[in-house]
């Protein structure tokens, strides 16, 4: 079975939301009696998106290269010529889609972040942290308003996938938890939507 990446995925979800799918799309009467799809799902289809650029990222090219010594993950990877690490693939990777100008949002979020930027920055973001630590089975969702904007936000479990997130989370010097295991709780990702 062939894989496909995440470029891929991201523009068929645009397409298919933006119901231009091609010869079989659904006609104009059928678009706008179907138009105003929620915000959790489409949260929940920017997630699956996300969830497995990253992993795809952080599995098959960094575990994997790495594994071999061919080329290592560093945080100053443009300086060391090697592989940005996980959370900066996701961080370049959401400041591409900011630049879009969809209004679209995403980051990642930690109570015991390594940076101050990727601290909880409302109420609703240090709630959804706490209790995805307890259940991170499901999201959390709310709307948060910014001036006269009011946004939908989703905030899904960001979980430690593989010993590269681990170590570099355990052993960092400004890191304020040092004692990750596989598949714990790191964070969070927060997916921001606007609505109109």
């Amino acid at each position: 079975m062939q894989r496909i990446n995440g470029s891929l995925c991201a523009t068929a979800l645009v397409l298919l939301m933006s119901g231009l799918g091609g010869p079989d799309a659904l006609s104009a009467k059928e678009r706008s009696a179907s138009a105003g799809i929620p915000p959790e799902k489409v949260a929940a289809y920017l997630y699956a998106v996300i969830k497995a650029d990253r992993t795809v990222y952080t599995t098959e090219i960094v575990d994997r290269l790495q594994g071999k010594g061919i080329i290592m993950a560093s945080e100053h990877w443009e300086q060391e010529n090697a592989l940005m690490l996980p959370a900066q693939f996701l961080h370049h990777s959401s400041k591409l889609v900011a630049e879009s100008g969809s209004g679209i949002r995403y980051r990642l979020i930690s109570l015991w972040p390594i940076y101050r930027r990727n601290a909880p920055a409302s109420d609703l973001e240090r709630s959804a942290l706490e209790s995805l630590s307890k259940n991170p089975d499901w999201p959390v969702t709310g709307i948060v308003t910014s001036g006269r904007k009011q946004y939908f936000q989703a905030i899904y479990p960001d979980l430690a996938i593989s010993q590269v997130c681990i170590g570099c989370h355990n052993s960092h010097r400004l890191s304020p938890k040092r004692d990750f295991k596989l598949n714990d709780v790191m964070g969070g990702i927060a997916i921001t939507i606007p609505l109109e």
